[in-house]
């Protein structure tokens, strides 16, 4: 019986043990982590999600304080946020920060590459995504996945950059059609992707399906993408995601003509793992029943998070002058117009309460928007239980070895004490 050790990724020069552990946003996969599975040999994502955020826990600097300072002038105007701009010489300090820290950190064989959300809009998409992706190349990240969006215009935000052809660039996607649109608009920039995400319906966060995302499986979609790929004789490795939670279950996909698998559930108790301990330990807690997925998110798309998360029924003020990470290009968030339509139907001292959206940014910085793979009920499987009811936290390197030698639906243990 075959393992994922018996395999490798290649990609250009670089010859990878085929994990991919996926980029978790508001540093849940953090520089630590994404640096630990470079040193094993894989390949580690870092997010660019709120960097100035990041980098303000991180390496003390003040971006958010700051910010919010400038435009404390417009807190109260909740129908116009346009005026609240992101400073893009502050975004390219902040992102060249996170990306250039990690990178001179980096060792070991494998590669750190950084997810890229195009739903992160800033109050001015098209010029805020350039400067994170410049500057992403210009601190010396090895790849770029680009997510959350169809990132038709992407490339050619990017195409003059010295490394553009240097750079591992890939996109993450959830269905044929999603890639074939991809393919088409990126054309002109005479360079295909080194690497294909084919994410499934099981996956955790945001996902790129409907309400009926249930009718679909990660199997047929990674076929149906592997036949148009071979029909058209193009060579691009496909790396599946969402709902891959043992070794066994990943050398099943290799087996069957993938080039890597991508996970990341498992990751998110580990000690290397960004979030908080009591997160972790109410991530292994979690029972099938209260996983759902759920329309809250501002974002539009459907977003897969526990049902007991803070982030829920909760009605924070709208933080867009400190964050403002999802105002489109007009200024305008989804949580804050249902913020102030539930605000104005309330008698005078009556406490607001959202539950068809949530301050997205606000949650995430908190670490109180639990979103989760499907399977995350499932994590209890993979660790001991103490006398005191807590789970025992697990290192990157027990899980990535877990993913890379066992076989079947084996999951090793933890050594106990």
């Amino acid at each position: 019986m075959k393992c994922v050790d018996d395999y490798r990724l290649r990609l250009g020069s670089h010859e990878l043990v085929p994990i991919v552990v996926g980029g978790m946003g508001v540093d849940i996969s953090t520089s630590a982590l994404a640096l630990e599975i470079a040193r094993l040999g894989g390949i580690g994502h870092i997010s660019d999600a709120m960097v100035h955020t990041v980098t303000d826990r991180r390496y003390r600097t003040h971006y958010v304080k700051d910010r919010l300072k400038k435009y404390k002038f417009n807190v109260d105007n909740l129908h116009d946020k346009s005026a609240a701009q992101f400073d893009l010489g502050l975004l390219a300090e902040a992102t060249h920060l996170h990306v250039g820290k990690t990178m001179e950190a980096k060792r070991g064989p494998g590669l750190v590459f950084v997810n890229c959300m195009e739903k992160l809009t800033m109050n001015n998409p098209r010029e805020t995504l350039r400067v994170r992706l410049c500057t992403a190349m210009d601190a010396g990240i090895d790849g770029i996945t680009l997510a959350a969006g169809l990132h038709l215009g992407s490339f050619a935000l990017i195409q003059d950059h010295p490394r553009f052809r240097d750079v591992k660039l890939g996109i993450i996607v959830s269905s044929l059609r999603a890639l074939q649109l991809f393919l088409k608009k990126n054309a002109r920039s005479g360079r295909l992707p080194d690497y294909i995400v084919v994410e499934g319906p099981l996956a955790g966060g945001h996902l790129g399906f409907a309400a009926d995302w249930a009718k679909y499986d990660l199997v047929t979609i990674l076929a149906e993408i592997r036949d148009w790929l071979r029909a058209e004789h193009l060579d691009i490795p496909l790396i599946p995601a969402g709902g891959i939670f043992t070794g066994g279950n990943a050398a099943g996909f290799l087996e069957q003509g993938a080039a890597a698998v991508q996970v990341a559930t498992r990751f998110t108790v580990t000690r290397e793992c960004g979030l908080p301990d009591e997160v972790k330990q109410a991530y292994f807690r979690a029972t099938e029943d209260q996983i759902e997925v759920n329309n809250i998110s501002p974002t539009g798309y459907p977003m897969r998070m526990l049902k007991s998360c803070p982030a829920v029924g909760s009605a924070v003020r709208p933080n867009c002058e400190a964050f403002g990470y999802l105002l489109d290009g007009s200024g305008h968030c989804q949580y804050a117009e249902a913020w102030e339509r539930e605000r104005s139907g309330l008698a005078e001292g009556q406490k607001v309460k959202v539950w068809d959206k949530t301050c997205l940014c606000t949650h995430m910085r908190n670490f109180d928007c639990w979103t989760c793979g499907h399977y995350t009920w499932r994590l209890k499987e993979t660790s001991l239980q103490d006398a005191d009811g807590n789970y025992h936290l697990l290192s990157a390197e027990h899980v990535f070895h877990d993913y890379q030698y066992s076989t079947g639906g084996k999951i090793e243990l933890p050594v106990a004490g």
